[in-house]
């Protein structure tokens, strides 16, 4: 039933935003060698292309969003959460046997394996890919033994916002004011700034420095496994240790930084898909009250080209005048060697 309300709900909260078609890549890519400046993905009839700016593995460096015909987009803002491709005037469609799926769009940010610290600048306009900076120095997160960099490939969901100003009942924290996170567990390696679209499968409530940072466990709904994973109980009995090695990463991943481990909510245990769509509904709802300047925002940029409530909506041409005034692309910076070393922790 919750998850039933959920999609009516999200049918009437998306219509604040004309949807964007949603994109599958054609290839992966690895972050820190990426060759040409403008990346395209395509998924049937629907497409996002991004484009670089500034130099890769560089403060400098930024991924923009823009539509098939070239209009810039906000990832964070412009892009819908339910995929396209799973809608009819805003009410998912059925599967075949009758059945309800509803597939949510993410944005990578993060392919798994690699360890730059890959996000959406929600802080900037249109909402670029960039990596995160600490003390002035490009982040990367640590080689926990026996892992290479991220384990999964992670990323957000767009249209959702963990609100700093809101105190999440079970856990008794707020927001981490970001998008709300995501972990894909499909086989394919991702790249950034890719949109594929994702079944749900549950959520592990995090506790980051004290603040509420959930954790979307989905799979890629094009991945071969993705038919017969509809629950975190089946990840559990096809891909032993798949989930406990998940709980492991995060409490440990800033450790080799000098920070202690993170902690969790319930005992560290997956809360059910039902759980995870209801923590989405939420989050997209306070996204909502962001955009319609409702809410404090705290920092975070809401420029957007499509939500056509918001006050903070401008023209295309601001918006690619926004790209024109970021770095031209250039050549990747080199890598320390640092990055690939190993922590026992």
């Amino acid at each position: 039933m919750r998850s039933q309300l959920l999609r009516s709900s999200l049918g009437c909260l998306l219509t604040v935003c004309g949807p964007f078609p949603a994109s599958c890549i054609n290839k992966a890519v690895r972050q820190t060698a990426v060759a040409v400046p403008l990346l395209y993905y395509s998924r049937k009839t629907m497409h996002y292309q991004t484009e670089q700016r500034g130099r890769p593995n560089s403060p400098d460096y930024r991924i923009y969003f823009k539509t098939s015909d070239g209009k810039y987009i906000s990832p964070f803002h412009d892009i819908p959460l339910i995929a396209e491709s799973e809608q009819h005037d805003d009410v998912p469609a059925k599967k075949p046997k009758g059945e309800k799926e509803v597939l949510y769009n993410m944005v990578v940010e993060v392919p798994r394996w690699s360890n730059a610290k890959m996000e959406i600048a929600t802080k900037e306009p249109l909402n670029p890919i960039k990596q995160d900076v600490k003390k002035g120095k490009l982040r990367y997160v640590a080689n926990i033994f026996p892992h290479k960099g991220y384990i999964w490939n992670y990323g957000g969901l767009p249209q959702t916002w963990e609100d700093p100003n809101h105190k999440d009942k079970e856990t008794n924290c707020c927001g981490d004011n970001d998008p709300i996170d995501v972990c894909d567990i499909g086989t394919q390696v991702c790249s950034p700034g890719q949109v594929i679209q994702v079944k749900v499968l549950g959520i592990l409530a995090m506790v980051d420095e004290g603040e509420m940072d959930w954790k979307v466990i989905a799979i890629n709904a094009n991945d071969r496994d993705a038919e017969k994973l509809n629950c975190i109980e089946d990840v559990r009995k096809s891909r032993p240790g798949h989930l406990e090695a998940t709980v492991e990463w995060f409490r440990k991943y800033k450790v080799p930084d000098g920070k202690p481990e993170n902690q969790f909510g319930f005992n560290g245990e997956f809360k059910d898909k039902d759980f995870a769509v209801e923590i989405i509904k939420s989050t997209h709802e306070h996204w909502r009250a962001l955009v319609q300047k409702q809410t404090n925002a705290g920092g975070i940029e809401c420029k957007n080209v499509s939500c056509c409530n918001s006050p903070f909506q401008f023209s295309a041409d601001e918006a690619r005048a926004v790209v024109q005034s970021a770095p031209a692309f250039g050549s990747a910076h080199p890598v320390s060697a640092e990055v690939d070393k190993w922590h026992f922790v």
